[in-house]
């Protein structure tokens, strides 16, 4: 009697293209994006009192403080819009971008443990942290639509068309923190202080994107310098869209667009080219 052939349903190689995000692979799995993005819902506020509540609680006590000491001692200017809605806005897509990116910067180091026991695609991981900070993105966002809602009735603020490119917005955004997290991720794998370096790096990134300041405010060598980070023009889009002010022009929504994806792509080659090995490094 013969022996039936074996038939394997998955075949993992080494050999890819660097350039391979195994997106069809990824899509396989997408239960497991579902149960990661659940458990890290359900495991951040385990234990605590106020539970979902912190996702309003962040951002209303960041913006007071911002009104004190940004808008009433430091004086610095809104471009005419309610200082209350500019921090809001400014607040609402930080907490989003820097969420994204100090989560997948530790995607090597902090699932070693799982990655080491069970083959999945090492994406999954990274995905699961921007679909799982998305969730609290549309929270804060609503928060922000409930104050905008209020100035738009009393006149306050004028939006425009540009509000219809928010979703490309929050795309570009989760693309910029995902092409740095994956590098950064890749690089703490053998130098573990680059985590530290990077928490501060985030910190510093704030005060050079108009988060607490319009574009505008800016003059000289210091506006052109800002008008190649990433995120000026994703934050000058989304307040001249919503808000209806500001220092904004398509030009600075390519060069950010273009960066983004340029830093994707070489995010992607070191990702996948340290996913091979790092098992032996970490």
């Amino acid at each position: 009697m013969t022996e039936p052939q074996q038939q394997w349903t998955e075949t993992i190689d080494s050999r890819h293209s660097l350039f391979d995000l195994k997106l069809g692979e990824v899509w396989r799995y997408k239960d497991l994006i579902y149960m990661f993005v659940k458990r890290d819902f359900v495991s951040g506020f385990k234990q605590t009192i106020l539970g979902p509540l912190w996702f309003f609680i962040n951002p209303v006590f960041t913006t007071i403080v911002y009104l004190v000491v940004f808008g009433g001692i430091a004086k610095l200017p809104t471009d005419g819009i309610p200082q209350v809605l500019f921090y809001l806005a400014g607040i609402t897509l930080w907490n989003y971008f820097s969420s994204c990116l100090l989560g997948t910067s530790n995607v090597f180091t902090g699932n070693a443990a799982i990655f080491g026991k069970v083959y999945f695609p090492r994406l999954v991981m990274p995905l699961t942290i921007v679909i799982s900070n998305l969730m609290k993105f549309g929270v804060q966002f609503a928060l922000f639509l409930v104050a905008w809602v209020y100035y738009l009735i009393q006149a306050k603020i004028e939006p425009n068309i540009w509000i219809l490119a928010t979703p490309l917005l929050i795309l570009l955004m989760a693309a910029f923190a995902l092409g740095m997290g994956m590098i950064f991720s890749s690089l703490t794998t053998k130098y573990r202080d680059l985590q530290m370096l990077l928490s501060f790096g985030v910190s510093l990134l704030m005060y050079a994107t108009p988060v607490i300041y319009p574009i505008s405010a800016l003059s000289g060598i210091w506006k052109k310098l800002a008008m190649y980070n990433p995120l000026t023009g994703i934050f000058e889009c989304f307040k001249y869209g919503w808000l209806g002010a500001g220092d904004f022009s398509p030009v600075m929504l390519t060069i950010s667009s273009v960066i983004i994806f340029v830093l994707l792509a070489v995010g992607t080659v070191i990702f996948n080219k340290v996913e091979k090995s790092f098992m032996d490094t970490v």
